[in-house]
């Protein structure tokens, strides 16, 4: 297994290279998060001795059963936490995470912030914008995302770096990709999280600085991002 991991690494690796080249941008302007939600602790271990240190979780509880003693052994991992974060959750989150990529609501964000504030640890946050407005989905819409950036940024004082999106899965992802771009633009936010193991190619074609890849580095299982 641990081969066909480091296998799957170089493959993406090489298509987030060429995909970069293909857009006149740099390969080292693309970060891969390996989505590592739902594989066990052995699995990302393999993904870590390929040499690989970024990775992706949904869920506070499943990160803590798994990455302190993944840590210990390598303390250069950086973690971030791509799904829904409950407010009773923060501490545990700002503890466990190097970066928050799913800032979705007021109520949040200021719990981040005086969770920051008690202690003393500043992670880099993202602003989660549900772009096709979907109901069912986290993020803020994108009619009150400048507004609520602001709020982050300056009332809150969060460390705001960017935005992420999960587009919906029945529509074209380009016009997402460009709106969140649109969006990061004219607020000026440097980082975007977007695209996933189907469509990160073209993710990176609209920008993305961070592209979130489960399926095409750990198989099928579990894979949401």
């Amino acid at each position: 297994m641990e081969g066909v991991i480091a296998a799957n690494l170089a493959d993406v690796r090489g298509r987030i290279a060429a995909a970069a080249v293909a857009a006149g941008r740099t390969p080292a302007s693309v970060n891969l998060v390996a989505v590592s939600k739902t594989h066990p602790a052995e699995t990302i271990r393999e993904a870590l001795a390929a040499g690989h240190r970024v990775f992706g979780e949904n869920r506070v509880q499943e990160a803590q059963a798994k990455y302190p003693a993944l840590r210990e052994a390598f303390p250069d991992l950086t973690l971030h936490l791509i799904g829904p974060l409950q407010t009773n959750k923060v501490r545990d989150a700002v503890a466990l995470f190097d970066v928050i990529e799913s800032i979705d609501r007021p109520r949040l964000a200021e719990a981040l912030a005086k969770e920051m504030e008690r202690s003393g640890r500043r992670l880099s946050c993202l602003i989660e914008v549900n772009t096709g407005e979907e109901p069912q989905k986290a993020g803020i819409c994108p009619a009150e995302a400048d507004d609520f950036i602001v709020e982050c940024r300056d009332r809150l004082g969060l460390p705001i770096k960017g935005l992420m999106c999960v587009p919906p899965l029945d529509e074209e992802p380009a016009l997402h990709f460009a709106l969140l771009r649109e969006i990061a633009r004219r607020t000026g936010l440097a980082l975007l999280s977007m695209g996933m193991s189907a469509d990160f190619e073209k993710a990176i074609r609209f920008g993305a600085t961070h592209v979130r890849v489960g399926t095409a580095i750990f198989s099928t299982r579990g894979e949401g991002q």
